[in-house]
């Protein structure tokens, strides 16, 4: 075996340096023990725990990743329906200065109405009132005429004497004018 040069060299090499090859080899062994051992029971675990642990990290990552994706779409969502109502809240205002437009030309429309109406009923009282008046006016004019007839009978009935009679009838009296 080899052992016996690495001891006959314990005067010279590694025996010169303060080693003890037995015990060197016995820590050797031991050592080699310990890391087999090691590597067993806990490297193995301690490797698996850590491969665990970032696999819990790698799928929290993913999650937020999730999160942050739902959270974004839900922000598009609800830039998208703030932008909706905007625009419906417009259309409304728009709709309602519509009908308050149309409100104010139906009321304009029945105001004008309503002033025709109005003008109407004072044109059929002012005719009503100007008929009443012609009435009168021929009423008194029959009764001037009347009058002047009594006047010219009782002078005479003398063409020229008549006339003079109309003419200062009619003088004290002017003509209605016509419409």
């Amino acid at each position: 075996m080899q052992l016996a040069p690495l001891l006959a060299e314990e005067t010279g090499g590694l025996g010169a340096l303060g080693f003890d090859v037995p015990s060197l080899i016995v820590y050797l062994v031991n050592f080699l023990i310990l890391v087999v051992l090691l590597r067993a029971v806990a490297y193995k675990p301690v490797l698996r725990m850590l491969e665990q642990r970032s696999a819990r990290i790698k799928e929290s990552l993913e999650t937020a990743e999730r999160v942050q994706a739902e959270a974004r779409r839900q922000q598009e969502e609800l830039q998208r329906q703030m932008e909706v109502a905007r625009q419906e809240g417009q259309r409304v205002i728009e709709q309602a200065r519509q009908l308050a437009e149309q409100y104010r030309q139906e009321e304009r429309e029945r105001v004008h109405q309503e002033a025709e109406v109005f003008m109407e009923r004072a044109r059929q009282e002012i005719q009503r009132e100007r008929d009443n008046a012609v009435m009168e006016v021929r009423r008194q004019m029959g009764d001037l005429a009347i009058l002047a007839a009594e006047r010219i009978i009782e002078r005479s009935l003398d063409p020229a004497a008549h006339r003079d009679i109309i003419e200062r009838v009619l003088a004290e009296h002017p003509p209605l004018p016509r419409s």
